[in-house]
């Protein structure tokens, strides 16, 4: 069976997860008129979704070694299929935010797991290709899901939102059954359960008060009481796992060069460039007032520059090297990110698809890069350990990028009488946001000059010894 196979099988999970979690976002007027809800309170189940995220993505590494990857893979499409049949079939609010935190427990095994997988399947020299294309799907399902969502709402039901997901949830269980082999740790330490509450509180609070700021869910004060307690849960945190042999995440991972500046260098990265697709559907919607299909046909390039990338990242990387990239292309995307600042209402859609376009391409670039040298280092019995680290500093970037955000968007909206979000509130936001992707190139500059090298070699016949330095 072809290693790339494997990551195709993941590549979908991945794609069903991220699409999903955007898909709803369109559909939320027509959810609620159905259910008879407040439009507003139904963004609960959209917090709730990644309040579960943030809970379960620590446990998943220590869950794969005890179980098998293979086990818990299969595992989590089966809860993730089973929440989102359930999601079609709620009848009001309180079963539907019920249903989707079913659906997060899914997605928070689902896709640290599948990378662990493709981790352990693949060799270090192919790595850079093969997580190529997770960052496909990573970067579609936010453009293809908003479109996707109102198109289906109108056509048919938005109950089809969520049923979608049950064939390809059948076709994922049959696949992981027949195809991903069932790694696993022969010796597994007991489970942190005080590590597991620690980080559940602090990440859960952190990333569920990102999100709601700016939204009119919970007041100031509440939000501001959900980051301290985040804060403060995750500083306990920190003291426990620097005392303890076996913490469920592994802070002295962090003494890893390569491992340190994928965490805290794409953590930077990723709190501005992924504001970038709540931002883009909103200016083009509300501000120039563009439908929701042609907001997703601009917003589309980015897929398919983050597509053609999938080939050419591998060699790129091999021929100019990872600290290079990392730190000029942070650069390079984050300047195509705040050229959208300059988009106004009589821009031609020509330049604005070439600036998408192109930007989506540099910005898979960095995504694979960054992906790839988190791992660089890292010894094989430790993968499952740094796959959820890893995991959980990506999913609480983007929900700190989104909130920044929309911060900058009520910032702008301050003090009017009016309180609409216009065309000119958001080229601040672009800026602001480019500028926190363009600080990530700090980070990557502490890299060694030849960091990542392990990753970069040619991949060699099965049988034959591994090369070492001098013979590369």
């Amino acid at each position: 069976m072809p290693r790339y196979f494997v990551t195709l099988i993941v590549a979908v999970a991945l794609f069903m997860e991220t699409m999903d979690s955007t898909i709803i976002a369109t559909s939320l007027p027509a959810i609620a008129a159905d259910l008879g809800e407040d439009p507003i309170a139904l963004k609960l189940a959209l917090t709730s979704y990644l309040l579960s995220l943030a809970v379960f993505i620590p446990v998943s590494g220590w869950m794969a070694d005890r179980f098998g990857a293979r086990t818990v893979f299969r595992a989590a499409i089966v809860v993730f299929t089973l929440g989102s049949a359930a999601c079609g079939f709620a009848q009001g609010l309180g079963d539907f935010v019920l249903f989707r935190i079913i659906q997060g427990m899914g997605g928070a095994m689902m896709v640290p797991v599948g990378r662990l997988v493709i981790l352990r399947s693949v060799p270090k020299a192919e790595l850079i290709s093969a997580l190529a294309w997770l960052t496909v799907p990573a970067l579609m399902g936010p453009v293809i899901g908003p479109p996707l969502g109102g198109f289906i709402s109108t056509v048919f039901d938005w109950r089809w939102i969520f049923w979608i997901n049950i064939p390809i949830g059948l076709l994922g269980i049959y696949l992981a059954t027949r195809f991903v082999e069932n790694f696993r740790e022969e010796e597994v330490p007991p489970l942190d359960i005080k590590g597991f509450f620690l980080s559940g509180i602090g990440l859960g609070g952190l990333a569920f008060g990102f999100t709601v700021i700016g939204q009119p869910l919970f007041s100031a004060p509440v939000v501001a009481a959900m980051l301290v307690t985040g804060a403060v849960a995750l500083t306990l945190y920190v003291r426990h796992a620097l005392r303890v042999p076996a913490p469920l995440l592994d802070l002295r991972l962090l003494k890893i060069d390569t491992f340190f500046a994928s965490v805290a260098g794409g953590f930077l990265f990723r709190l501005g460039i992924g504001a970038a697709p709540f931002l883009l559907p909103l200016y083009f919607q509300l501000g120039f007032g563009m439908t929701a299909l042609q907001s997703g046909l601009l917003t589309f390039a980015t897929a398919v520059g983050a597509i053609a990338m999938k080939t050419t990242a591998a060699p790129i990387i091999r021929r100019i090297g990872f600290k290079q990239i990392l730190v000029w292309n942070a650069v390079l995307t984050a300047a195509f990110t705040a050229a959208s600042a300059l988009f106004t209402a009589v821009t031609p859609a020509a330049v604005i698809l070439a600036v998408l376009l192109v930007g989506g391409f540099f910005k898979s670039l960095q995504f694979t890069a960054i992906n790839s040298i988190a791992y660089a280092d890292i010894e094989e019995k430790d993968m499952s350990k740094a796959t959820s680290f890893a995991s959980v500093a990506q999913q609480l970037s983007m929900s700190a990028g989104v909130a920044t955000g929309a911060l900058v968007l009520e910032i702008e909206r301050m003090g009017r009488e009016t309180h609409h979000v216009v065309a000119s509130d958001f080229p601040p936001a672009f800026l602001i946001v480019g500028a926190l992707a363009a600080l990530s190139a700090l980070v990557f500059m502490r890299l060694p000059k030849h960091a990542g090298s392990s990753l970069s070699r040619k991949a060699h016949k099965v049988g034959e010894p591994e090369p070492t330095p001098e013979t590369v």
